[in-house]
């Protein structure tokens, strides 16, 4: 990967760390990190385990999991390690192959909500084809295609990234290498970069956000045609988890790229919200408010 870079090393500065907050920083952040790699493996054991959750849905948010696990991991252990041996120096092979997989993660999880909002409109729009679509095969494909397509994604942002020249400053104000934190601190290679992000925050963000909504709009209009009032709280109870998790993750996510250049220490705090907070709740928001999964948890306990 060439680089016209005139240096080879970051520094990173996150909450403008200071020794007197350390031990709060590591603590913090360890205990998010282990509270969420816990429920998200819970859920994921409880999926396997139990064959009665053994459909689509379930899938999905098995590889939702997954994704959360990944998030967390890709940013928290190195931040953790940074803040024990108080070397926060970042080589520039270390700094865009945490990009990458933290951008794999991000470009996943956002086609991996947009399948999930699918597959909730299938099963309450058209509930007799549900089986139809969502065979075993055509399932298998769509993980295939989204963690395909969150790779590729990935790929093609970390490589644009990478061709940026970083002269200005070394120093990085973030707790990981994010792009936004890599655009303040360029000195060249800007606009084919910028074009890369305008491109993928369309296809990737807007875009599976829009159908996101369009979907669970259309759900909503089932809905409140049902006439059985149990069948629409419990049809209501699914969405509504859904979509907080939606709405939590997009404007979390967009609020760090929206906000202006001073305002690093606001764009720091959204940055863990999303990466860090959003997956620690999804397996609470998605499964553990799930009757089937509350059975399957009991049964085994």
């Amino acid at each position: 990967m060439e680089n016209q870079t005139c240096t080879q090393e970051f520094k990173m500065m996150p909450f403008s760390m200071t020794s007197g907050f350390t031990s709060l920083y590591f603590t913090m952040f360890f205990l998010i990190y282990l509270f969420g790699v816990f429920t998200n493996t819970v859920i994921i054991m409880l999926i396997y385990s139990s064959y009665h959750l053994h459909i689509p849905m379930y899938l999905f948010i098995c590889n939702l999991a997954i994704v959360d696990i990944c998030y967390t991991t890709v940013t928290v252990p190195k931040f953790l390690y940074m803040l024990l041996s108080k070397n926060n120096k970042v080589s520039y092979r270390e700094c865009f192959t945490q990009m990458y997989f933290y951008l794999l993660d991000a470009s996943t999880e956002d086609i991996l909500i947009l399948t999930m909002a699918f597959d909730r409109y299938v099963a309450i729009c058209h509930p007799l084809h549900y089986h139809r679509i969502l065979n075993k095969r055509n399932c298998i494909l769509l993980v295939a295609g989204v963690w395909t397509a969150g790779s590729f994604n990935s790929s093609v942002i970390t490589i644009a990234a990478s061709n940026m020249a970083f002269c200005q400053s070394k120093v990085i104000h973030q707790f990981f290498c994010d792009g936004k934190a890599l655009i303040n601190i360029a000195c060249a290679g800007l606009n084919h970069f910028y074009t890369v992000i305008y491109l993928d925050a369309f296809l990737f963000g807007l875009c599976p956000f829009f159908f996101s909504l369009l979907s669970y709009v259309k759900i909503i209009k089932v809905i409140l045609q049902m006439q059985s009032k149990e069948g629409r709280r419990k049809a209501f109870a699914t969405c509504s988890s859904h979509l907080a998790v939606i709405f939590m993750y997009y404007t979390t996510a967009v609020s760090v790229y929206l906000m202006p250049k001073y305002s690093v220490i606001l764009e720091q705090i959204c940055s863990v919200l999303y990466t860090t907070i959003t997956p620690m709740i999804n397996p609470l928001i998605y499964s553990l408010r799930n009757n089937d999964v509350k059975k399957a948890l009991k049964k085994i306990l």
